[in-house]
């Protein structure tokens, strides 16, 4: 394996929860996600060679993620009256009770707009309201704005 595979290979492993991250947030499929994430590091391989550093790695591999993530969903809602299938498995009371939370969370963002499930996953991820503007090219105090009308929205929906 070449140096430029190498750091490649090696930039996948270091962010590949960043990547799955945004992967889940746009569908709880495990099959999508599979698909999400080898379409997102087929493009992050593409535009290596073109990465100037002008930003931060991290930030770079967001935008490519999350763009193709929105153009998926996009093209999942014109498909969505084809497919409703949803898995269950057998767990426990307690177990069934925090998917049923989790389950209702993203049901909740899965109805904000793309830019507000975009800031609420990145928030969700730890990032700095910094990192948040960097990576959706909004302000600071954009992100701050959005976040606390997406918190209400989602507390009383």
């Amino acid at each position: 394996m070449n140096t430029k595979e190498q750091r490649f290979s090696e930039l996948v492993k270091e962010h590949e929860q960043t990547i799955y991250a945004v992967c889940y947030m746009f569908s709880r499929d495990a099959g999508d996600v599979d698909d999400l994430h080898q379409e997102i590091l087929l493009r992050l391989w593409q535009g290596y060679d073109g990465f100037e550093g002008r930003s931060d790695i991290k930030t770079w591999i967001y935008r490519v993620a999350l763009n193709y993530c929105i153009n998926f969903s996009d093209k999942r809602k014109r498909e969505q009256a084809k497919r409703t299938a949803a898995r269950e498995s057998d767990t426990s009371d307690s177990d069934l009770e925090k998917r049923m939370q989790i389950k209702q969370l993203y049901q909740r963002i899965n109805k904000l707009g793309l830019v507000d499930r975009s800031v609420i996953l990145l928030w969700l991820e730890g990032l700095s309201y910094e990192e948040i503007g960097e990576i959706l090219g909004i302000s600071v105090k954009n992100v701050s704005f959005k976040l606390v009308r997406i918190k209400e929205r989602l507390k009383n929906d």
